[in-house]
């Protein structure tokens, strides 16, 4: 990858390799490669018109609200690190862009409770939605959503005509067979559901795409149907400039042998980090979860332990910082989030520190 890098700069260098502005949508040429890598293997069909090559996850879900209307009624498994406040704009569950604006307050938020006592699995709500929130793997509590559940999902969206946001960032850290990586694996997905990746595997870079596939539609206030890959395509060519094209390059250079061969080494090691930091502490009698299918390891606080006293007991004690469990949402009181983005002599050192307290 970083060779790859150096190879665009060397491209940009000289009058007769340069890039004028590269489409906003992204290259065709890595579009195909994530169609071909990333899905394909999976039994999954898509066109590179349907993958929208971006700069981040964060902002794509943020800039998805824009197709949707300020009155729908989204909802929202929490606790989640999905960017969902400040949901705004235009349309009515599956249906887009009217020229009408409210002046309402934002969305109604329909909230789905995710605790241990629920093995972190969202509910159906029990009333209509519009939007539907999903991640898997879930960050903060590295939960998966299975086969069975995302069907779940699906067939609600088709039922009620409500539309489906899938983060899918942390799907490389998948290891069980069982479990999907992308929605669309389930069938009659494609109608309802829309997914986005960050490109986690170029650490420090930022690369993401989302798939918005030509079945997905939408509906006016007045009844009329219109297509959300193609409105997501006007709004991307409107606002948006398209990731530089060197970190493009980069990004093609994840799926050549090579790259792969780096990648898995990256994520394994990862991987193995979440796993000494789970089993070190539950070892020491902490309650513990995920750590296997994504980089983030869940805990449980001390009993009567507020998420932020459990911070600041780490910190000054152990000096070892993390995520307090409510800044995620209600959900996540009494909880704590750490990652396995570090060293592994750090990551060891932490645990030991923690579990000294």
């Amino acid at each position: 990858m970083v060779h790859a890098l150096h190879e665009a700069v060397d491209e940009l260098a000289r009058a007769e390799s340069f890039k004028g502005y590269g489409p906003y949508t992204g290259y065709e040429w890595l579009a195909a490669e994530i169609a071909r890598h990333d899905f394909a293997p999976r039994g999954i069909t898509l066109g590179t018109d349907e993958i929208f090559i971006s700069d981040g996850g964060k902002s794509d879900s943020a800039n998805l609200q824009e197709l949707f209307a300020r009155e729908c009624v989204v909802a929202r498994g929490g606790p989640d690190g999905s960017r969902v406040p400040g949901l705004r704009r235009r349309q009515r569950g599956g249906r887009p862009l009217g020229r009408r604006r409210s002046r309402r307050p934002l969305r109604r938020m329909v909230y789905l409770p995710c605790t241990a006592e629920n093995d972190f699995q969202p509910a159906l709500p029990e009333r209509h939605v519009d939007l539907i929130y999903l991640c898997s793997p879930n960050n903060p509590t590295g939960a998966v959503a299975t086969r069975v559940a995302l069907q779940r999902w699906v067939d609600y969206a088709r039922a009620h005509d409500a539309r489906i946001l899938f983060d899918a960032a942390y799907e490389a850290y998948i290891v069980d067979a069982d479990v999907p990586h992308s929605i669309y694996e389930i069938e009659g997905a494609r109608a309802v559901a829309i997914e986005s990746r960050q490109e986690r595997r170029l650490h420090g870079l930022r690369l993401a795409y989302t798939v918005v596939p030509k079945e997905t539609r939408g509906r006016f206030a007045d009844g009329s149907v219109s297509s959300l890959n193609a409105l997501w395509h006007r709004r991307t060519a409107i606002k948006y400039q398209g990731p530089p094209y060197l970190i493009q390059k980069a990004g093609a250079a994840v799926f050549t042998p090579q790259g792969q061969k780096q990648v898995r080494a990256l994520i394994e090691y990862y991987l193995e980090n979440a796993r000494l930091i789970a089993d070190g502490l539950r070892a020491a009698g902490v309650a513990v979860y995920g750590g296997r299918n994504a980089p983030y390891i869940w805990l449980r606080a001390p009993a009567g332990v507020t998420s932020w006293d459990f911070f600041d007991a780490l910190l000054t004690r152990a000096h070892v910082v993390g995520v307090p469990g409510s800044g995620f949402g209600p959900s996540g009181e009494g909880y704590f989030r750490l990652t396995a983005f570090g060293s592994r002599e750090q990551t060891l050192q932490a645990v030991e520190r923690i579990r000294a307290i």
